[in-house]
């Protein structure tokens, strides 16, 4: 059984930082590719960060790019999502995501590829 807890969200003021983690229980960590996706009221869950299982291959939403940075640790079993200049419309639920099924390189942004997930921690970024 996998298990995902994220920690590390909270209210922010524009143009402040914070940072995400997901922590990983269950099976070897290292066998998965990670991804944080958000949504927001109303909303469809949209794809913000993935990395691959190798961790060499990463993706970055367009509207995120140059602002938020994922990395995993295989050996702590936690992957993280730094988040700098903060913006309004980054206010979200922002859940981590464990996928067994894709390659080794590939850093995917499908909602379909992802097979677990966690309970999804709130981020507020008030004006």
């Amino acid at each position: 059984q996998v298990h995902l807890v994220e920690s590390g969200g909270g209210l922010v003021q524009v143009g402040g930082s914070l940072r995400l983690s997901c922590a990983i229980s269950g099976p070897t960590f290292s066998w998965y590719a990670m991804a944080w996706f958000r949504q927001a009221p109303g909303k469809e869950r949209e794809p913000v960060a993935a990395v691959s299982v190798s961790g060499d291959r990463t993706y970055y939403a367009d509207s995120v790019k140059g602002r938020f940075t994922i990395s995993r640790d295989n050996a702590k079993n936690t992957m993280s999502l730094q988040m700098n200049s903060l913006k309004p419309e980054d206010t979200s639920v922002y859940y981590c995501a464990a996928a067994r099924r894709v390659g080794a390189r590939v850093a995917s942004p499908s909602i379909r590829d992802y097979d677990y997930w966690g309970q999804g921690t709130q981020v507020t970024v008030s004006s």
